[in-house]
Order: structure tokens, then sequence, then C-alpha cells
């Protein structure tokens, strides 16, 4: 055939009325088995496929999740996360052949965006990711009677379904090798602030040390962007010699991987000088040079998990709150004793792997 085949061809080809062939397409009672067999016959032979739209429109669903994120174009583009998280979403859409409507737009757009998407009820329900200090759009899905799940801590999800993972272990962690390792000044290279999690992760960096007995280090924004990581670097490495830290635990691998770039530039070596640590554990994160050690959150098993809720959220009108495995460290060659430590000081006597994960006893 020059065209796609339609329903009205394999109803031709098998000799019977459309709605025989809608109903042996969709395992409805009342056909003969032999009729049925024809049918599926039929439309194997011509290759029909059933149209995701009409069956969507025949079940008054869209076949569709929505994800709206309110962030510089470049800077998504940049982040290594959220092609993962996608990823982690389409392996279980794709399966079942529903699309995923990605919107990224200013943040002044935003509530209008959503509003779109429930009027013209394009998507079945959608994914809130960043969330907000203060985040008007878990009561705005509300409003819209739109389904919804919180990609993050429940804290803020408003009584949504929240899908989340426990930053502290691996901060804890880091904090406490980098301790044992010799290193006294660990400073933080931040994420946006209005960022609930990048809130977490400072608190979580700020926790570990006070548990590890150590002054909190200088703390600088990083935007969680390669650009921001790079001049926090600089400035943090421009402090008095009493003052510059020995170690920087970064937000997330972005800023990481380019304060370790900067470091190497000015003349430093890592981990000799400057031990660096980043977040979210990227496939990038060990080619860089040397290796860097981050911490794993899982990405791709996070988008999944989160379909996986929303799909419930949809179908029963509510779900339980999900909480991943808590993110690990994945201790790897940028990690090292401190300067001027001596061997009998530290755990560096003992040749650590150049990769080592390091799993937390927190239950999930």
């Amino acid at each position: 055939m020059d065209r796609r085949p339609t329903i009205a061809d394999v109803a031709k080809r098998a000799g019977v009325s459309r709605s025989s062939v809608s109903f042996a397409l969709n395992d409805r009672p009342g056909l003969a088995e032999e009729t049925k067999r024809r049918i599926l016959a039929a439309a194997q032979e011509l290759g029909w496929r059933p149209s995701r739209p009409a069956q969507a429109l025949s079940r008054g669903v869209a076949g569709a999740l929505g994800l709206v994120l309110a962030r510089d174009t470049a800077a998504i583009g940049a982040d290594p996360f959220f092609p993962a998280f996608i990823a982690g979403i389409e392996s279980v859409l794709a399966r079942r052949g529903d699309a995923l409507v990605l919107h990224v737009t200013e943040p002044a757009d935003e509530e209008a965006t959503y509003r779109r998407l429930a009027a013209d009820r394009r998507v079945d329900g959608v994914l809130l990711t960043d969330l907000r200090v203060d985040d008007p759009r878990p009561a705005l899905t509300r409003e819209l009677g739109l389904p919804a799940v919180v990609v993050g801590d429940p804290g803020g999800a408003g009584g949504l379904c929240a899908v989340g993972l426990d930053d502290r272990p691996a901060f804890a962690a880091a904090v406490r090798q980098l301790a044992a390792l010799g290193h006294r000044r660990i400073a933080h290279v931040a994420g946006p602030q209005e960022f609930r999690h990048a809130r977490r992760r400072r608190e979580s960096w700020e926790l570990a040390m006070r548990e590890a007995g150590l002054p909190e280090g200088p703390v600088l924004p990083g935007g969680f962007t390669a650009a921001g990581g790079a001049h926090a670097t600089r400035e943090l490495l421009s402090l008095a010699p009493d003052r510059r830290p020995t170690a920087v635990i970064y937000a997330n691998d972005l800023s990481a991987t380019a304060g370790l770039a900067v470091a190497q530039r000015l003349g430093l070596t890592v981990p000799g000088d400057l031990s660096v640590v980043g977040y979210d554990d990227t496939p990038l994160a060990e080619y860089t040079h040397p290796p860097l050690a981050s911490a794993r959150a899982d990405a791709l098993g996070w988008g999944a998990a989160a379909v996986r809720a929303l799909d419930e959220v949809i179908a029963k009108g509510r779900a339980d709150d999900v909480a991943l495995p808590p993110a690990e460290l994945v201790r790897r060659g940028s990690m090292g004793p401190a300067p001027g430590a001596g061997a009998g000081d530290t755990e560096a006597d003992a040749p650590a792997p150049s990769t080592t994960t390091v799993r937390s006893e927190t239950p999930c």
C-alpha cells in the first residue's frame, strides 16, 4: 500500500465490520475466536498498528506526561543530570508508546504553561522538578485538577506524592573521609539557594562538618554551572593561606569539573594540593583527570520511579511518597591526603582503589 493502512483496510481484508475489528483489537468479548484470529491475521499482514492518539481519545486520556523546566536552555543543555533523568522517564513511557511533553520556559511564563497543559488536556499528569522554597506549583496543580508528583523531598511537596532521596549520607561520608585524610578546611560551592535541593545539599554539608567537629569552611555560590564553579574556585584559591581550603565539595559535577580544571590551570595538583568532590556521579566523572569523586544519585532510576509514582496518582488519585536509596559517595582519584598531612595522621598509608563506593547504612 502507498499509504498507512487503516482500520477500514483491516475490516475489508478480514471480511468483517469496523466495529468487529475494534472489538478484536481491544480484546473485548462478543466475537467468535475464529473471527478474532482472522482479524488479527489481517492486521498483521497489512502492518496495521493502532493510533496512540486515537486510543488515548477513546479512553479519555492524553497518553502523555508533562515536564516543565523553568531554566535557561543553555543551562539545561550543559547539565548532565537532565538527559539521564529524561532517559529514565522515557525508559517507562517508550515501552507503552506514551509521550513526554517537555516545555522549557521562562519563570514568568511557568504558571501559564501549566494552565495551558491542563486546559488543552495535553497531558495526564506532570512531574514537578527543581522545587523551590515556597514553590507555588503544588497548590497550582491541585487548583487545576492536574495529577502531579514532586521530584524531591516531601517537605515542600504540599501534600503531593514526592519521589526523593537522602543527600546526607553522601556528604557525611565525604567529610568524614576528607577529615580522616587530614583535611580541616573543607569548602562548599553551593547551588542556587532558591532550589530546595541546593539548599538541602548545603545543609547536609554543614551538618557533616559539625558532626566531624570541623569549623565550617567558606561557602560560595556556584549556580550548578561550569562558569559558576570556575569563578567560585578562583575566589577560594585566592584566599590567604590560613583560610584557603584544602578540599572543596561542590553541589554538582558540572561545577566540580570546572573547579578541578581551574585548580590545575593555576598550577595546583589534584589531589596533592586540593581534593575535589562533586555530586550526581555523571558519566563524565570517571573520565576527568584525575577521576572525580562524586555522590551517586542515579538520575536514570529517579526518572523511572517518578513516572511509576505518577501513574499511580493518575489511576488512584494518590500515591505514597517514594524514598529512593540514599546518595552514596564514590571515591575516586580527586580525593587525597591534605597537603602536609603525615601518613600516620591519615588513612593515606592504606592505598585506596581508584574507585570505591561508600554505601550508607541509612535505610531507604
